[in-house]
């Protein structure tokens, strides 16, 4: 599936999985913009066919319940929703 590469301080590899219409997104990736770290997003919402398919799955892969943001990092942890304190603990920002 496509996502867009946004590049910075790389800290890990940071997957977000989005909505194009969604408030909490649109903060989650202004917050690693503000951060300057390096990630990808995908705006599922904004996939077709087999492509939103792969990306559905996925999310509900780390989350069963199918919120949004939901943000991956390093294949090993999931943060489902703008949880601004999680996410920059998990960054090692403060």
């Amino acid at each position: 599936m496509a996502f867009t590469h946004v590049p910075g301080k790389n800290v890990g590899d940071i997957k977000l999985y989005a909505l194009s219409t969604c408030p909490w997104c649109k903060k989650a990736k202004r917050l690693f913009d503000d951060l300057g770290v390096e990630y990808s997003y995908t705006d599922v919402d904004l996939l077709q066919g087999e492509e939103r398919a792969q990306a559905i799955a996925a999310v509900r892969k780390w989350n069963p319940s199918g919120n949004f943001p939901t943000v991956v990092l390093d294949n090993a942890k999931c943060i489902v929703g703008f949880r601004e304190d999680e996410l920059r603990a998990a960054l090692g920002q403060k």
